[in-house]
């Protein structure tokens, strides 16, 4: 059970260049945050720097019979923060993460099962992302998110992601 102000222990780093078990990586996520079992993944999966998700669209339905735009939101803002988490966990850091900004573009109402995907702003946003890290022990990228129901583009969104210095 967690308690507020106790930080939940971390999952241990894996070896280097090995990469995480999404499963354990999600079932521990679901421990970590709370209301995490209640999102709907169903799947997470990393293709180089492509963070995608698949969910299920239940969990998030709005009285319209719709995703609501505020659980959409708070899952752009996680996908982005497990998309920073992970590269930090995959490169051996053991850092906390921060959203520091985030905003979203609603295009299209959410119909159903939906996935969403997350990529770095920029093309060497990981890159610079250890260059900073390596200079001033902390560091910021810039991440995208789109969710997808089927073929259509229904949100776009984008933050900013603060990796902290080690404590």
């Amino acid at each position: 059970m967690r308690e507020i102000g106790i930080p939940h222990p971390r999952l241990p780093l894996p070896p280097v260049g090995e990469g995480d078990d999404p499963a354990a990586f999600l079932a521990w996520l679901g421990e970590a945050i709370p209301m995490v079992a209640r999102l709907g993944i169903r799947e997470m999966r990393r293709d180089g720097d492509t963070l995608e998700w698949s969910l299920a669209l239940e969990p998030s339905l709005n009285d319209k019979g719709t995703g609501f735009g505020g659980a959409l939101a708070a899952q752009t803002t996680l996908l982005g923060w497990c998309w920073t988490t992970l590269w930090l966990r995959r490169y051996g850091y053991d850092r906390d993460v921060v959203v520091a900004e985030a905003g979203q573009r609603f295009l299209a109402p959410v119909t159903g099962d939906y996935r969403m995907v997350c990529i770095p702003e920029a093309d060497a946003g990981g890159e610079r992302l250890a260059e900073r890290l390596e200079r001033r022990g902390k560091g910021r990228i810039a991440l995208m998110q789109q969710l997808w129901c089927g073929d259509t583009l229904c949100l776009e969104a984008r933050g900013d992601y603060a990796v902290l210095p080690a404590r």
